[in-house]
């Protein structure tokens, strides 16, 4: 069935315009993941392992509260990508205020809502009561940060689809490493334990959003066009922007559902197991992160040439970033099977802990391979802003793989959930390569042939 599929040999300058965008990105989303490398390697070293776990619970709610709303930067991206192909700077400022203003209202929304999605939350994964009381200190904290969070989600997006890069690698570095200092300084200064990094972590958000509207405004001064502030106030101008999100949301909500449930699972078999999964998913931190860097330039460019009506160069970049996302892939494997036990103890002096991640770690090493192909097909759906087949996908993924899979494995307990979780990837791999075929070979990419 490939042989229908129009193939584009990628030149020397789509290896450079791919590269130019995804090595920033790979950098700035390696730093994600660092922050909570930080925070388990921080809290890991302490005596009593409900610390640890109460971290893992707790930035387990905020990964859903927060990666609910991601179709923030995704939309953004998408759209804006579209825009500067197109050649359209008025719609190119518009799409940021309108980002802007959404980001700021949910984000307050989150705020006066906080007291039943916290003990939601809580009481559905039903944790241990020490572990329970000490991330409910946390989640209390860290919920201020939710307006800041989802304006840099805005942010983000917007400069990725601006193809600037650099601005997204200054600011996470900078959040980052401020997030890292104050979390020492709260444990081990201040003496304070999920309660401190929490606090950390609104601080560094707070900072990221200051700095990043700085360097905002200082892109937008030479740029063309005009804002058009009847946009802002008028639902009927947000309508391209609810289209596109409505889909990035239900997607997100349904693989951040998986992580949940993946962690109440954990859970359920004990602090020791839970721990581990914890560190453990700092692996797939790495990886999703880090191959999320090709991802980005696939938005950012699918989207381009999707407004420049390019089907030549669209089929190009998609080739490009196949190879680059596979390579580091297998260099990602590699360096987990090399150094993953390495990794697994610098995160954690808990003997107990130590031995059951590295049980689990061999699963570790063969995800990058398995789930590269999802987050490829990711960056081209939303760069086309094909993003109802990419919810449509999620949702096979999780209801009809990732969930029957776990209930047929469950005597094999954690490898049994690890093994599901693992195929979560696989499924959504196999069904967004299907849809990739299947609209181009309709030619249903909305780019007309030339």
């Amino acid at each position: 069935m490939f042989k229908t599929l129009p193939t584009y040999w990628p030149t020397q300058r789509d290896h450079k315009e791919v590269w130019s965008i995804a090595w920033p990105m790979i950098l700035s989303n390696i730093t994600v993941p660092l922050v909570g490398l930080v925070d388990t390697a921080v809290i890991g070293h302490l005596p009593e392992s409900q610390h640890l776990a109460a971290v893992a619970i707790g930035s387990m709610i905020f990964s859903i509260v927060y990666w609910a709303f991601g179709f923030l930067r995704m939309g953004t991206t998408g759209l804006t990508a579209q825009a500067v192909g197109a050649d359209d700077d008025t719609t190119n400022r518009t799409l940021l205020a309108q980002s802007l203003v959404m980001a700021t209202f949910i984000g307050i929304c989150i705020i006066l809502l906080q007291g039943p999605i916290i003990q939601l939350a809580l009481h559905w994964i039903a944790a241990e009561p020490l572990v329970t009381e000490e991330a409910l200190n946390y989640a209390s904290i860290r919920i201020y940060g939710a307006p800041a969070v989802l304006c840099n989600f805005a942010l983000l997006g917007w400069f990725v689809g601006n193809q600037n890069t650099k601005i997204p690698l200054l600011l996470l570095t900078v959040t980052n490493l401020l997030n890292m200092v104050m979390d020492i300084i709260a444990v081990y200064g201040l003496g304070m334990f999920a309660d401190g990094v929490a606090l950390a972590t609104v601080i560094a958000e707070y900072g990221s959003l200051l700095l990043g509207l700085y360097l905002c405004r200082r892109v937008l001064k030479p740029m063309g066009g005009q804002l058009l502030r009847s946009s802002l106030t008028q639902i009927k101008h947000y309508t391209e922007l609810f289209k596109v999100n409505r889909y990035l949301f239900v997607r997100t909500l349904a693989i951040l559902f998986s992580l949940a449930f993946f962690t109440a699972q954990g859970a359920r078999q004990g602090t020791d197991i839970l721990s581990a999964n914890a560190v453990l998913l700092n692996f797939l931190l790495l990886i999703s992160n880090g191959l999320d860097g090709f991802a980005h330039a696939t938005e950012a460019l699918v989207g381009k040439r999707t407004g420049r009506q390019d089907i030549k160069g669209f089929y190009r970049t998609i080739t490009t970033a196949a190879i680059w996302s596979l390579i580091a892939a297998l260099l990602f494997t590699l360096f987990f099977w090399l150094f993953g036990g390495t990794i697994i103890r610098l995160l954690t002096s808990l003997e107990n802990v130590q031995q059951q991640a590295m049980i689990y770690l061999p699963w570790l090493i063969v995800l990058p391979i398995i789930s590269v192909w999802s987050f490829l097909l990711d960056g081209i759906f939303i760069g086309a802003t094909q993003v109802k087949a990419m919810q449509n996908t999620m949702l096979f993924s999780v209801f009809c793989v990732f969930l029957p899979i776990w209930w047929l494995l469950r005597p094999l307990e954690n490898h049994g959930l690890w093994i599901a979780f693992l195929t979560l990837f696989f499924a959504r791999g196999v069904s967004g390569g299907w849809v990739f075929w299947r609209l181009s070979h309709h030619q249903q990419w909305q780019i007309k042939r030339k």
